[in-house]
């Protein structure tokens, strides 16, 4: 009876203990699921966070490219070194390359006729004291006749004086007939130097025919308008000639700044070949031209350079003495790598990022707060070219 009792209690209290167990079991596993949950989240936070400085860090670590030294020439990319100075110790400015008063000519007709010869041409080189062409004229004539009449004349006067000299010295004639025969010599020869140094000047040749088209310095020919047969009046330009000496720059100088600029300034000429050439200034002008309303500054490049041409535009730097301290560079050599501004400073073989903070831009220039020193070697004109090898190699 007690046993028949029992059995029908003991379902239910089975049923209890098995329910307890599950929602034990439901709430230690809801409870562990939790724990875990953070550990994923921090770990996928430190790896984000690992991820970033490897992110930007190429701009920050230096990356460096190789670039051959042929290349920097091909692609006219410039390199220079970072400048002393603020942004108040420069002064950008154009200019023009030209020839001193003494390295060009221009060859001119000393006499009107028709050109009968052209011996030399565009690009030729030429000798000082080389007919480069020759023009055949009734002028020449006329000079060559007047030389020899007066030379004649001369000869006369001279024979003339000679015998007067002889009989005065005899005492057959009076001292007055000696006095006037050499006064006479005087004269004639007189005329005769002159009629020589104008056939000499428009160079009359020898048959006094034609006069000769002289270069007067050696150099290359750079225009010509000389024709073959064409009639040409005196003075007319038939040749230019450059000489092989040195060459000089031309810039512009606003008025404000012609205090700020001496004789003896440092200077950076930046010629289409994207090599930076240094230079002093020789002279400024004290005053301003009408149309332009500038004034000249002439510089002269440090040492002879082949790189300049006769009649470029370049870009001219001039380094003032009276500028603030800092460090400036051209406004094309700073560029933007992943958010940061870098300069790609010369290596051995290429150029490496680095990162600069740059103060403030203006006219060109950039003032640089920090991150390279003076001296340093930077890619400066066509700089963005450098930064496009760089990203090209970082995909590859």
């Amino acid at each position: 009876m007690m046993e028949q009792q029992r059995g029908p209690l003991g379902w239910p209290l089975v049923a209890g203990l098995v329910a307890v167990a599950a929602a034990l079991g439901f709430g230690a596993s809801h409870w562990l699921a939790a724990r875990n949950v953070p550990v994923a989240a921090s770990t996928g936070t430190s790896s984000a966070t690992a991820a970033a400085p490897a992110a930007t860090g190429a701009a920050d670590n230096g990356v460096e490219v190789k670039i051959p030294t042929e290349y920097l020439a091909i692609a006219k990319i410039a390199v220079e070194a970072v400048g002393n100075g603020g942004l108040q110790a420069e002064i950008l400015t154009a200019g023009t390359v030209a020839a001193p008063p003494n390295s060009e000519a221009v060859i001119v007709a000393r006499a009107s006729g028709n050109i009968s010869r052209v011996n030399r041409q565009l690009g030729d080189t030429v000798r000082a004291g080389e007919a480069l062409a020759q023009v055949d004229s009734l002028e020449a004539a006329t000079m060559a006749a007047d030389r020899g009449v007066a030379g004649a004349k001369a000869e006369l006067a001279r024979k003339n004086y000679a015998r007067e000299s002889s009989l005065f010295a005899q005492g057959v004639t009076p001292r007055q007939d000696m006095e006037t025969a050499q006064s006479s010599l005087a004269v004639a020869e007189t005329e005769a130097q002159r009629a020589a140094s104008v056939a000499k000047a428009a160079h009359v040749t020898a048959d006094g025919k034609s006069v000769a088209v002289v270069s007067p310095i050696n150099g290359k020919i750079t225009a010509q308008t000389a024709t073959l047969g064409g009639f040409v009046q005196p003075q007319t330009e038939l040749f230019r000639v450059a000489g092989d000496g040195q060459v000089q720059i031309e810039a512009s100088l606003p008025a404000a700044d012609i205090g700020r600029v001496a004789v003896g300034d440092k200077a950076t000429i930046v010629a289409s070949s994207g090599a930076p050439v240094e230079a002093i200034v020789r002279s400024v002008t004290p005053t301003v031209s009408g149309s332009t309303r500038a004034a000249t500054v002439v510089l002269t490049p440090v040492g002879p350079v082949r790189t300049l041409v006769v009649g470029e535009g370049v870009q001219a730097r001039l380094h003032v003495k009276n500028g603030a301290a800092g460090l400036v560079v051209p406004e094309d050599a700073v560029q933007n790598v992943d958010g940061h501004d870098v300069l790609f400073v010369r290596t051995k073989d290429g150029f490496r990022a680095q990162p600069v903070l740059v103060g403030t831009r203006s006219g060109g220039v950039a003032q640089i707060v920090s991150g390279v020193s003076a001296g340093q070697q930077v890619a400066t004109r066509n700089a963005f070219l450098v930064k496009a090898d760089m990203i090209k190699s970082a995909k590859d």
